[in-house]
């Protein structure tokens, strides 16, 4: 599966708008992004072009895009997915256009010029989304199977065999407990 750089950047700004919600399934995970310096944070670490300065309306915005983007990896079907995804992109008034700059080389950006960052965000990582559901590879956008994790992922391995957000940490913590319960139990 080809997937141009642009297209990289705005799979991995989702997963981590993703992962800065807290989820369901951990119990007193904290939210990362509850004021405006979480959101510049957010904002500088995915290297998010275009964006102005910042203020309360645009922190909501990115939250309750957040919540789509949820929406999104949750669908249970590909025609849930493009229509959540179609309604995503639709609302953010994409208007692609070519650009080269900060050193890369010529890519699409799918968010009008002015955008909020929200709009960016939401065209962008939509645009993204879409992209890997046209490939027929929506399977790839997945959950942390570590039970205490659930973070988002975009499963980018050759045989689509991913499982956990991180193999150096919730892979290698489950690998750990289940190599100790083995042990106990032949012990035992």
């Amino acid at each position: 599966m080809l997937i141009t750089h642009d297209t990289r950047c705005a799979l991995d700004a989702v997963v981590d708008l993703l992962n800065t919600a807290p989820e369901g399934d951990s119990p007193g995970a904290p939210d990362s992004l509850t004021d405006l310096p979480a959101l510049t944070e957010f904002v500088r670490r995915n290297e998010v072009s275009g964006v102005g300065s910042l203020g309360p309306d645009d922190l909501a915005a990115v939250r309750a895009v957040r919540a789509r983007f949820a929406e999104i990896f949750a669908a249970g079907d590909n025609h849930t997915a493009a229509a959540r995804l179609n309604a995503l992109v639709a609302s953010a008034g994409t208007t692609p256009q070519l650009t080269d700059h900060d050193g890369y080389d010529w890519h699409v950006h799918y968010f009008a010029p002015g955008a909020t960052v929200a709009d960016h965000l939401a065209a962008d990582g939509g645009m993204a989304l879409a992209f890997i559901l046209v490939a027929g590879e929506r399977e790839r956008l997945r959950r942390c199977e570590a039970p205490d994790c659930r973070h988002a992922f975009v499963d980018l391995s050759r045989n689509r065999s991913r499982r956990y957000c991180d193999s150096r940490t919730c892979g290698n913590r489950l690998h750990v407990a289940a190599y100790r319960a083995r042990r106990r139990e032949a012990a035992g």
